[in-house]
């Protein structure tokens, strides 16, 4: 049956972006036939993309229940779905649009963002292929399947993407940044002048740019030897975006004051038996990736990745106001619930996301902030934090580019403000050290795993219940994806070049040693070798 010309015209309103005309001739062809599961779908991808993906996901489901269900329909609803943290959804939409033998490559590179962005990069990279195979001159689908080799170990198969995406969009600063993220910059062959020339050329009110450009930037000037500039960069692009961000230091102060209260005051159980899962957690940058690879290279342990999942059943247990998954009153409000049920729900939600069974390590570092919480509501659960040197810890989070749409990291936008929330973070675990109990949460200083790393990878093997086992040594061949900014450290063997990194940077991160000082957590051999 030919589709209606109103439809076909409603399709093209929408790729332009002209909603209006495209609502109302959906609308008009809904009056004519009241079976039209394809006008249903169109309108439902225009509320997803005026972001209501609740009333999408409902009209969607319309759509299939008139028998019009083609493979682009299960991937938008698996995008709204994923907009919702709905991630077994998401999956699941995901799967059935690939079932479906998609011809488009839209439909294609949904399928594999939705993957990449639920854990399953592996799963996602020949989507990628096949929507750059179909549309090679797209060149936001080269940029994702870079993304997708990145985080599979294929370093040279991304940089060939990314180098496709710039062939296609010179302007594309996302493949730049990557490029050079990956790749070792030399006197002899660096982006140093393509990258100011961004910088220089840059579009004016966009600070997001302006921050990814300044990161790149910095980490070219750091493989050269040059941290003084490396350092500037860093200042003048996190400027651009500080004031574009609300200050978040009192939202900040009231989750390390109801996370420390939480670790007092919830009943948690001592003793538990070590069978399951392992939250690695500790500030970005402190050796979480490193530990979550010697843990899950174990052949009992796998891999879930950095999940938020536990965080938002939370919420939508304790029903607190407010976007925030993390907050001071959700935190609080942990006391007035079955955290039990929340535990369930959480390990419920990982077996049917991932498929996993057995044992399996979260490595949200966020989820320290839950600590007390996660270990009521799943009393066989095992906490590991992470601790480095204070300064390393400051340095690593101001050079970190973290996601702009999580304002929880909002701090490292300035060096000194990196600081304070570094003080405020180790006092909340002088308090978990004291209150939590030894046999469910653990502190592993990144530092001791550098200077023994065989009698610390025996120590957490034993923490959580596990045999030794050689292959936790030689996590670097583990060849599991790694979708986080260590995605290049961790697939090589242990390296102490990041001890005392700090001192390099010197003058530059003079105010920040200061703030430390001042709170007691510089050694003095430090500050007389530092100054």
């Amino acid at each position: 049956m030919a589709r209606p010309e109103r439809l076909i015209q409603a399709r093209r309103h929408i790729k332009a972006q002209r909603y209006r005309e495209a609502h109302a001739l959906c609308i008009e062809e809904i009056h004519q036939n009241q079976r039209s599961g394809e006008a249903l779908f169109l309108l439902g991808i225009i509320a997803a993309d005026h972001e209501n993906h609740a009333k999408a996901l409902q009209l969607f489901n319309e759509a299939a229940g008139r028998n019009f269900a083609p493979p682009s329909l299960y991937a938008a609803a698996a995008r709204s779905a994923l907009a919702l943290n709905q991630r077994e959804d998401a999956v699941m939409h995901a799967r059935k649009a690939a079932e479906g033998m998609p011809g488009s490559a839209d439909t294609l590179d949904m399928i594999g963002v939705v993957l990449s962005r639920t854990g399953h990069h592996a799963e996602a990279i020949p989507f990628y292929r096949k929507a750059t195979a179909l549309e090679p001159g797209n060149s936001g689908f080269q940029y994702n399947l870079g993304a997708a080799l990145q985080f599979a170990g294929d370093f040279d198969g991304a940089r060939a993407a990314f180098d496709q995406c710039l062939e296609l969009s010179p302007r594309d600063n996302r493949a730049r940044i990557a490029r050079v993220s990956i790749t070792k910059q030399t006197s002899e062959m660096n982006d140093c002048e393509s990258l100011e020339d961004a910088w220089t050329h840059r579009r004016a009110n966009d600070p997001d740019s302006d921050l990814q450009l300044g990161h790149a930037l910095a980490k070219a000037y750091d493989d050269l030897g040059h941290p003084d500039r490396a350092m500037s960069w860093l200042k003048l692009a996190k400027q651009q975006k500080q004031k574009h961000i609300e200050d978040r230091r009192i939202a900040d102060a009231e989750i390390f004051q109801a996370a420390t209260e939480n670790a007092h005051t919830l009943p948690i159980m001592d003793h538990a038996e070590a069978d399951g899962p392992v939250f690695i957690t500790g500030m970005p940058r402190t050796g979480t990736t490193l530990v979550d690879r010697i843990l899950t290279s174990h052949p009992l342990i796998e891999a879930a990745g950095e999940l938020s999942d536990f965080s938002v059943l939370l919420k939508r247990a304790v029903k607190t106001s407010g976007a925030f998954v993390l907050d001071g009153p959700t935190l609080k409000s942990a006391q007035q619930i079955d955290l039990r049920e929340v535990g369930h729900r959480y390990l419920s939600r990982v077996e049917k996301s991932f498929g996993i069974t057995g044992r399996f390590t979260d490595k949200m570092p966020l989820n320290i902030f839950f600590a007390p919480i996660i270990l009521s509501a799943v009393p066989n659960a095992r906490i590991i934090c992470l601790r480095r040197h204070p300064a390393d810890t400051v340095l690593s989070n101001y050079r970190q580019l973290f996601a702009t749409a999580f304002s929880y990291y909002a701090y490292a936008y300035d060096l000194e403000e990196t600081a304070h929330y570094t003080v405020a973070f180790n006092r909340m675990l002088e308090n978990f050290s004291r209150a939590l109990p030894r046999s469910r949460f653990t502190i592993v200083d990144y530092e001791s795993i550098l200077d023994d790393q065989i009698g610390q990878t025996q120590r957490m093997l034993d923490f959580c219940g596990l045999e030794f086992d050689q292959a936790c040594l030689s996590f670097h061949e583990h060849q599991a994806p790694v979708a986080t900014a260590s995605s290049v450290q961790v697939r090589q063997p242990l390296y102490t070049s990041s001890r005392n990194r700090w001192k390099r940077y010197c003058p530059a991160m003079d105010p920040a040693i200061s703030i430390l000082s001042a709170a007691g957590l510089m050694k003095s051999e430090d500050l007389a070798e530092g100054s």
